[in-house]
């Protein structure tokens, strides 16, 4: 269904009567994956009790986590593959039972592609404070009823801190690579300042050594949007019938977050000021086609994500700053020992190439001389879309 396609991969392109016509039953009150739904291809790790860096604790805590080849005798082939804001672990293969979207990176990740399962044991595991198989807000509590607006704040080393956790359980002393994109790539630069001695390679793409004070901006009218929805009820919506959750909030925070993931060229070029009907949208009832399809992107999204969710991952990421407590950004960078790939698109207007050059800058032990820039049109998603030339940069890597 052209609904499990996801927006992030593919280039922007004006929305049909029949792509509308996927959506028109009433979203639910959570797109999020709950237990006894089909596990798809999900794997599970169990965890006791865990403490945030907030000194707030989770009596025990569960990752949802995918797999693609073999480990090695000697366990030295493992790669670690970490998902965006929206994403999960389903980096590859088709939609189906479990899984509304088909694999986000299916060009890089597979028999013979880039990061190639012929050789490399690729695991991808779904955030903690996600929603798609891993404890998050959407979970259920010891109490019998979803942590929703109580679960705890969570920052990107909480995050990460569970990874580590993962890779204890799998007996994974060494990542052969780390590789991350946007908020995947706060979590791979942590893994890297953090854990040096446990990343051979590391590969950050399109992501920032800190979340700016812009970023947090924009950040903060998304999470606005979702929490003044009346139907978001303080995070307590789990109840609420089909049609009756904070789909209209999420949605607009989602057409927000587009607006940052893709560039003005694309827009521009794609939908210049057509509409999206015969219908005129000047004064007489119509609507652009870009309007279209923000709104139809918006709508897609609830129906696979949960608000409390967003709200709690989005924090997460403006709690990111690499040099927090490590006497700032350069000296947090000179920890990393792992050979490294920093990537960013030119037209990226979510984390702007200066940061990618400032971590480049920063971390002695680069392939190139700096940051490898992408000219592409796609923006921030740039990295998700151009996968010939992000899949060359990666071969690179893994094979030095």
């Amino acid at each position: 269904m052209d609904w499990q396609t996801s927006e992030d991969t593919v280039p922007s392109a004006p929305i049909t009567e029949a792509d509308a016509r996927l959506l028109r039953g009433r979203p639910p009150a959570t797109g999020a994956w709950r237990d006894g739904d089909p596990a798809g291809d999900r794997r599970f790790a169990a965890f006791g009790a865990f403490t945030t860096e907030g000194g707030r604790e989770l009596p025990g805590i569960r990752l949802a986590y995918e797999t693609w080849g073999e480990l090695s005798p000697a366990r030295d082939n493992a790669v670690l593959v970490l998902h965006a804001l929206t994403g999960d672990s389903h980096v590859r293969g088709a939609a189906g039972p479990g899984h509304p979207t088909a694999g986000w990176w299916d060009d890089i990740v597979g028999p013979g592609a880039p990061i190639d399962t012929d050789r490399w044991f690729v695991v991808a595991p779904n955030m903690l404070g996600g929603c798609q198989g891993s404890t998050g807000p959407s979970s259920i509590a010891p109490d019998g009823y979803e942590w929703a607006g109580r679960f705890p704040y969570l920052t990107i080393r909480d995050q990460v801190a569970a990874q580590v956790r993962l890779a204890d359980a799998l007996g994974i002393d060494v990542w052969a690579a780390v590789v991350g994109g946007s908020m995947g790539g706060m979590h791979a630069l942590e893994w890297g300042v953090g854990q040096p001695e446990r990343v051979a390679r590391l590969a950050v793409l399109s992501s920032p050594p800190t979340t700016t004070a812009d970023q947090i901006a924009l950040n903060g009218v998304q999470l606005e949007a979702i929490q003044i929805d009346p139907r978001f009820v303080d995070g307590e919506y789990y109840d609420a019938p089909d049609g009756e959750g904070p789909h209209r909030g999420l949605a607009l925070a989602r057409r927000m977050a587009l607006l940052n993931y893709r560039s003005p060229t694309e827009l521009n070029q794609r939908f210049q000021r057509s509409w999206q009907s015969g219908k005129s949208p000047l004064g007489h009832g119509g609507r652009f086609a870009v309007e279209s399809y923000l709104d139809f992107h918006g709508n897609k999204f609830t129906r696979r994500f949960d608000a409390n969710t967003y709200i709690t991952l989005v924090e997460a990421m403006n709690s990111h700053d690499v040099g927090r407590d490590r006497g700032g950004v350069e000296d947090a960078l000179a920890r990393v020992t792992a050979t490294t790939l920093v990537l960013g698109t030119d037209s990226d207007r979510l984390f702007p190439i200066d940061g990618q050059h400032r971590i480049a800058r920063g971390i002695r032990s680069t392939i190139d001389d700096g940051a490898v820039v992408l000219s592409s049109d796609f923006g921030h998603d740039g990295f998700l879309i151009e996968t010939a030339a992000v899949g060359a940069h990666l071969r690179r890597l893994l094979q030095s």
